[in-house]
């Protein structure tokens, strides 16, 4: 009996040592499972961020996610005033166009052709050792879509901009900007399809 006791008394001790180290054991898990779930709900954020700009939709219901992945497409030409340095890149369909000889073989830009002008405010550059102007601040995507049946009131061209602002990092759709938008400055180059620069040399 009492050598019974001595083996019951000395378990004591050794189970409640296991059933701490299970709860803390259990404890860690739990953190660990904590840590990852909050981790993944940042990460979850960040990218729902950066996928904002593609839920707007222009007044007309141009949506820039027609345009997701200008920010890779191929370049067709840049410009400049005074104030603004712009960049013009087209989509696949209609880089393909281009170099087959559109507009100027007086054929038309085909459906699903999009081209995107991407315009920065300039700055005097504090590097180069000449003088030379280059990109400063982001401000606005100006862009266009060939869809005849939806746009045929504006020659098959759809235009939206869709500006930037720095300060929030967040676009917005412009309120002015309806699907005919840029139909009347583009008529002037009615005879290209309505659109102003060619694609360059390279």
């Amino acid at each position: 009996m009492p050598e019974r006791m001595t083996k019951s008394v000395t378990q004591e001790p050794q189970e409640q040592k296991i059933e701490t180290r299970t709860a803390v054991e259990r404890i860690a898990g739990f953190t660990i499972v904590a840590t990852a779930v909050a981790v993944l709900a940042v990460l979850g954020a960040t990218a729902a961020y950066a996928q904002d700009k593609y839920l707007l939709q222009s007044p007309s219901g141009i949506a820039f996610s027609d345009f997701r992945g200008y920010e890779d497409w191929a370049v067709v030409s840049s410009a400049r005033t005074d104030q603004i340095l712009k960049v013009i890149v087209a989509n696949p369909t209609m880089i393909k166009a281009f170099k087959a000889g559109v507009p100027g073989n007086g054929q038309p830009f085909p459906e699903g052709s999009m081209i995107v002008k991407l315009q920065w405010t300039q700055k005097k550059s504090t590097e180069a050792p000449f003088v030379v102007d280059v990109p400063d601040v982001f401000s606005q995507a100006f862009v266009m879509e060939k869809d005849n049946k939806r746009f045929a009131a504006s020659a098959g061209w759809g235009y939206a901009v869709f500006n930037y602002d720095a300060p929030s990092d967040k676009f917005s759709a412009d309120p002015k900007s309806f699907s005919d938008c840029g139909y009347a400055c583009h008529t002037p180059v009615k005879a290209k399809d309505y659109i102003f620069h060619p694609y360059q040399k390279r």
